[in-house]
């Protein structure tokens, strides 16, 4: 399962991180979200050892959500080595994100 990440931890799982992690930045009351939700965590599963995928509750994390101008959630965005590379909004099928993710490793 992708960990859910809260503001005092991205630093650590994600600015400081070598290599490729991508992030969900979600909310709890978003359609698109849910719908995502499984997808995400396959893609983890699937994908562990190359990437890492931690999502981040945006109503609880605001500061860091505005720090990377997410004004619609869903968003993925792909840090590779701490900085950001790609950004993914809305709902995106399972073999594109996959595709995107691998474009980085």
């Amino acid at each position: 399962m992708a960990k859910i990440i809260k503001t005092s931890e991205f630093r650590s799982e994600v600015e400081e991180k070598q290599g490729v992690v991508v992030v969900d930045f979600f909310a709890t009351w978003c359609g698109p979200c849910k719908m995502l939700a499984p997808v995400f965590e396959a893609l983890g599963t699937e994908m562990d050892g190359k990437a890492k995928f931690l999502k981040l509750d945006v109503d609880q994390s605001l500061e860091i959500a505005q720090q990377f101008s997410v004004s619609t959630v869903p968003t993925m965005i792909i840090f590779k080595d701490g900085k950001v590379v790609d950004k993914m909004i809305g709902f995106i099928p399972k073999e594109q994100i996959k595709a995107k993710v691998e474009s980085y490793l």
